[in-house]
């Protein structure tokens, strides 16, 4: 039986006239980087890697260098798109709108380390040297309001943010507003940090990463920020693979952040490997799994561009939506 909600992209051909994208698989994606520079070193590499996530040149090179090629293409042709239609309306003096790039997909697949690798690899194209990167994890509500609200042990839930404020804050940046400010979330006391902001300012390309940045509107809700986005990635992998990586992340933070006395998550330093993996699949199955298959992977097939991984975490295909 097909765990898939929605379109099954992994059963589609580039031949399936009836599907929206084009499927890739990835020595043909790899030729199309062409002459695109490898821009990152080994040494670079060891800031992007994610707990658990392997990432080496290899893989750099034969997906993220085409992507990063076909990502500016995209920025380049909406600045045409911005300067004819500046010219139509007779309003030359008016500035580009920042590029807005999303990158969603499930807990624990990888999404944050393909958002930092795109972030450093797309500032070093000269058509768009400032990229910044901001996580949605700043406009989920804070802890007591979640609590206030009943809705704690839903925290990731498209409900559990602040979208409002999220919609608001891409609005300002894409209007070209000098300096806007995203609240800051800290992974390690697992709440908003009062008084500190992620400050962006005027980028050729925003980065908004999270896992539900692809919702669509809803009645409540009548715009949604992925209705600002000029290009928008999903990054997939069967669901039994993301659960195996969230446990090994799990086991790796018990043995590091976990041992930190600040850490919202110091009770479960102690724990043995075997209590901790089970206590991992208690989380998994009661939080990020419904989630995935209730919000998250639903949003897939709105994407601009579906990266498929594999158990080894590597990408072995692209779909890409036809034009």
């Amino acid at each position: 039986m097909s765990e898939q909600t929605g379109p099954d992209t992994r059963a589609l051909t580039r031949h399936d006239i009836s599907s929206p994208f084009i499927e890739i698989d990835r020595a043909e994606w790899s030729r199309l980087a062409g002459e695109t520079p490898m821009p990152l070193s080994e040494a670079e590499l060891d800031a992007y890697r994610g707990l658990g996530e392997p990432l080496d040149l290899t893989e750099v090179s034969e997906v993220y260098r085409p992507l990063s090629r076909l990502i500016n293409q995209y920025a380049i042709a909406g600045r045409e798109v911005h300067r004819r239609t500046r010219r139509f309306l007779q309003r030359g003096s008016d500035q580009p709108s920042p590029f807005v790039l999303g990158i969603a997909g499930s807990v624990a697949v990888g999404k944050s380390t393909v958002a930092r690798v795109l972030r450093d690899m797309l500032a070093r194209w000269p058509e768009t040297p400032q990229v910044q990167l901001i996580t949605t994890d700043g406009f989920l509500y804070p802890n007591d309001e979640l609590e206030r609200r009943g809705i704690a042990h839903r925290k990731g839930f498209p409900e559990s943010y602040d979208r409002r404020s999220l919609l608001r804050f891409v609005s300002q940046v894409k209007s070209g507003v000098p300096e806007v400010r995203a609240p800051h979330y800290s992974h390690l006391i697992y709440d908003i940090v009062p008084g500190e902001f992620t400050v962006v300012e005027k980028p050729d390309i925003l980065i908004v990463e999270g896992l539900n940045v692809l919702q669509p509107a809803t009645a409540m809700h009548p715009l949604a920020v992925s209705d600002l986005f000029d290009f928008s990635i999903y990054v997939d992998a069967r669901t039994a693979d993301i659960e195996e990586w969230f446990t090994t992340r799990f086991l790796k933070l018990k043995e590091r952040a976990f041992t930190d006395p600040n850490s919202y998550f110091r009770r479960f330093a102690g724990l043995e490997d075997d209590e901790a993996r089970a206590l991992a699949h208690e989380y998994w199955k009661g939080i990020n799994e419904p989630n995935l298959i209730e919000n998250i992977r639903p949003t897939r097939a709105r994407a601009s561009l579906v990266l498929r991984k594999e158990a080894d975490h590597r990408v072995q295909k692209v779909l890409l939506r036809k034009l």
